[in-house]
């Protein structure tokens, strides 16, 4: 029975990291795409590419992740809980998807393995060790910061970059940061493969723990696994939400555009490799567009979808710590 969840959870792990990419990735050109620093089918190349090169690369920081994040129960009863906690995660990405709201798929997995290791407790299983401090300080804090300081340092980067920009002509100064967004735009898309691969390899990694086929190293397969799926979900190219991003929420120059992106490829960049936080990138670039689009003389925001968008951010891991209790509890007949 643990080999028969084992698999299960490897096939929605690459479901997870599939849809993933498909929503999360597409995020880090549409500003790009909106400016026309880049052509549609180049922009999705180009964050195909370096979304590969970030997943792969983000292998050897999911040791680190998985042991700041949680430690499942051995056997049937931890695989259980990735299994419900993947689920639940997939769903409410599919939902958000068909909405057009761009939300954390870290959140989702964050709420969803919550909510699973609530369910096994509720039954008398084994719990998830590690929900504290350490859950408390390494991500819930950072997920919820990340938005306020990508929104706040956008907004304030504008004001230089306007300012050294302000004996030049406009069309000049469009065609410069033009040229800056689209490597920016592969900036973001390497950040976002560094940040969310190692979310899906951490998972993968604790799966193998739980089944009892790892002593803690990170296999090849796990990795390659990782960075194949995640690009495949970006070559398809969720542009539901990266219409939102690039044309909804605000409107937004190239200039306030480079700006947005750079500052958001800072902050994956810090958070992955400097601090071992998980951010998210969805987050992160719709806040940091929000901040460098509010940085004007006029009003350019629609203020009711941002509050929808809000709303929806907060509900994330509540939902899906609601649907993996009910997953769990379903399950929880396999893991006994």
């Amino acid at each position: 029975m643990a080999a028969a969840i084992f698999a299960a959870v490897v096939l929605l792990a690459a479901a997870f990291a599939f849809l993933n990419g498909f929503r999360d990735a597409s995020t880090s050109v549409a500003l790009a795409v909106r400016n026309r620093a880049l052509t549609p089918s180049v922009a999705v190349l180009l964050a195909a590419f370096f979304n590969f090169v970030g997943a792969l690369l983000s292998a050897m920081l999911a040791v680190a992740a998985s042991r700041t994040w949680i430690n499942l129960p051995a056997g049937p009863g931890g695989l259980a809980i990735l299994l419900a906690g993947l689920a639940s995660a997939c769903a409410w990405g599919l939902l958000m998807w068909r909405r057009g709201i761009p939300a954390s798929s870290t959140h989702a997995l964050v709420g969803g393995l919550a909510g699973a290791g609530l369910a096994s407790l509720a039954v008398g299983g084994p719990g998830v060790a590690g929900v504290d401090q350490s859950l408390l300080f390494q991500v819930v804090l950072p997920l919820v910061l990340s938005p306020l300081v990508a929104y706040s340092g956008s907004f304030m980067l504008v004001y230089p970059a306007t300012w050294g920009a302000r004996y030049t002509q406009p069309n000049v100064v469009n065609q410069r940061f033009r040229r800056g967004q689209a490597i920016a735009a592969g900036a973001v898309a390497f950040g976002h493969g560094l940040q969310d691969g190692q979310r899906v390899s951490a998972v993968l990694l604790l799966a193998l723990l739980a089944a009892g086929y790892s002593d803690g190293g990170i296999p090849v397969w796990v990795a390659l696994l990782s960075a194949v799926m995640m690009t495949a979900g970006t070559l398809f190219g969720g542009w539901r939400i990266s219409y939102t991003i690039g044309y909804k929420i605000t409107r937004i120059d190239p200039l306030r555009g480079s700006v947005a992106q750079t500052f958001s490829a800072l902050m994956l960049f810090v958070g992955a490799i400097g601090l071992h936080w998980p951010l998210s990138t969805t987050h992160t670039v719709t806040a940091g567009t929000l901040g460098a689009g509010e940085n004007q003389h006029f009003s350019v925001t629609n203020r009711k979808l941002v509050i929808r968008i809000i709303w929806l951010w907060v509900l994330t891991p509540v939902a899906t710590c609601a649907l993996a209790f009910v997953l769990a509890l379903a399950l929880s007949p396999l893991a006994a």
